[in-house]
């Protein structure tokens, strides 16, 4: 008498189930529904279920006499990350199967420590705001265990960001002087990129390396040679 027989998923408010089907649910716990509609452990299925692909958060209710409501908030892919993993919009580290990504999104592929998956979400939006005015996106950004930064783009182009000063503070744009370095130093190629393609027509550009003071260096395609580009 009493036992749970019924399950009833939706999603939380604002949100939408893309990816987690009742099948998917009932595959997840078979075997860890102990007890009846009074007994029901809710702490450990809810941290079984949220252990599942896709799952980020569940709040269980009982439903009268024998059921249960599963409220559940997905994770929303922001990014790959790493070999097989993906980062949330909220810079969460998930695991899912890369197939069922939505094929009309694109997914940049971040590569990076343990740990710097916050900062990794927060220097991207950054960059992509810097980099809105070229009409440019991020096709990979990865993190060195220094902390150094390598940017490739979607015209093809790499850029050497060099060691993030402000990873080292709690809010890496919160007024340190440090923490404005790699704010500043893709600001410097945003403003002399248009220059810098204007000057150099016909010669393909492949690789800026922005580890310096008052310059940069930058690389042509099949071609062995760097010319240092003073900002003026």
């Amino acid at each position: 008498m009493f036992n749970i027989t019924q399950m009833r998923l939706e999603p939380k408010e604002g949100n939408s189930l893309q990816h987690v089907s009742p099948a998917n649910i009932q595959s997840a716990i078979a075997g860890y529904v102990y007890g009846n509609f009074f007994t029901v452990d809710l702490p450990e299925l809810k941290a079984h279920i949220e252990r599942s692909p896709w799952i980020r958060h569940v709040d269980i209710s009982r439903m009268w006499p024998n059921g249960l409501i599963l409220r559940i908030e997905e994770h929303e892919a922001y990014a790959k990350w790493n070999e097989n993993q993906m980062i949330n919009t909220w810079g969460e580290i998930f695991t899912a199967n890369r197939e069922e990504l939505d094929d009309n999104v694109f997914y940049p592929q971040y590569n990076g420590p343990d740990g710097s998956e916050k900062l990794m979400v927060q220097r991207a939006g950054e960059l992509a705001t810097l980099l809105s005015p070229l009409n440019l996106r991020i096709e990979t950004m990865s993190l060195s265990d220094r902390y150094a930064w390598q940017v490739k783009l979607s015209n093809g182009l790499t850029l050497i960001l060099g060691r993030d000063g402000g990873a080292d503070v709690v809010d890496p744009l919160g007024g340190s002087q440090e923490a404005v370095s790699f704010a500043e130093n893709v600001q410097r190629f945003v403003q002399a990129w248009p220059i810098l393609l204007n000057k150099t027509k016909g010669r393909n550009i492949i690789r800026v390396d922005l580890r310096y003071a008052k310059g940069f260096a930058i690389t042509f395609d099949s071609v062995v040679n760097e010319e240092s580009a003073e900002k003026k």
